[in-house]
């Protein structure tokens, strides 16, 4: 089934040198951009990190530090990355936790900061978890029928979760479910707006979970001895809680929800 789509919707993929959002670098990006018409445009980068890419990742993705030493830094293709995806609504597999907040970190590393807010973002892992719980190699053997050849190459990937995403719509097409108020309803329907509900995480604050909204909206700590506390609260009690944030090796992005969150407590004299 062909995507419904009402403006580009870009589907992307990340390689890099690690898992960790604040410290690791991209390697490879690759971006497939669906036009309303469902023609495609497909973006390929690889990208010097400026760092050594460890072995045991290099032998998962295939690519290893003489491949990337005279290719361009993210700086320089950062402009071109920001131009294929404005516009556009995301999708991708896995990106809410990984590839989302890893790409505005590098954006931020270099003074470049990109507006999601008002981006429609679609999770094709969530999608799969939810309706089938299993990873990207068994959902396309699963709903495309195929294996996944060259797995862990960006590009293979990418294209993987496109199709992925059209079997899906074909599959679930007025599948019933059960909310978690028991109550039945259809959640995968051709409309991004629908997918992008069911598929992300709403309560995030940040991309990387650390901070989440609670059921009064306001932004509450999601992990160590203050989680469940209000982040303004927490500052309140315990200004250092900031200062040690601010040193450790959280996200930029998270740092940066946290430092408007201290701005506007100093502007309404809650320090």
């Amino acid at each position: 089934m062909k995507l419904n789509l009402t403006k580009p919707i870009v589907f992307f993929d990340l390689e890099t040198t690690g898992l960790n959002i604040g410290t690791d670098k991209i390697v490879e990006i690759c971006m497939l951009k669906v036009l309303q018409d469902n023609s495609t445009i497909t973006k390929t980068e690889r990208i010097n990190p400026k760092m050594h890419i460890p072995e045991e990742t290099s032998k998962l993705h295939g690519i290893y530090d003489k491949d990337v030493v005279d290719k361009p830094v993210f700086a320089e293709l950062a402009p071109s990355i920001r131009d294929f995806i404005k516009g556009c609504d995301l999708a991708g597999y896995n990106l809410l936790k990984f590839d989302i907040p890893l790409l505005v970190e590098e954006f931020l590393r270099i003074d470049m900061d990109i507006n999601l807010r008002n981006v429609r973002i679609i999770d094709v892992q969530n999608i799969f978890h939810r309706m089938e719980p299993r990873n990207l190699r068994a959902a396309y053997k699963f709903y495309c029928g195929e294996e996944l050849v060259n797995a862990h190459s960006a590009e293979a990937d990418t294209v993987a979760t496109f199709k992925i995403l059209e079997a899906q719509l074909s599959r679930y097409e007025n599948t019933v479910i059960l909310d978690e108020n028991d109550k039945e309803y259809i959640p995968v329907k051709n409309d991004i707006a629908t997918l992008s509900a069911f598929s992300t995480n709403s309560k995030n604050a940040d991309f990387a979970g650390h901070l989440i909204y609670d059921k009064e909206n306001k932004i509450i700590f999601n992990f160590g001895k203050h989680k469940g506390i209000a982040v303004e609260q927490v500052f309140t009690k315990e200004p250092s809680y900031y200062d040690w944030m601010m040193k450790a090796d959280f996200p930029l992005y998270t740092k940066k929800i946290i430092h408007a969150i201290r701005i506007q407590m100093l502007n309404d004299k809650l320090l």
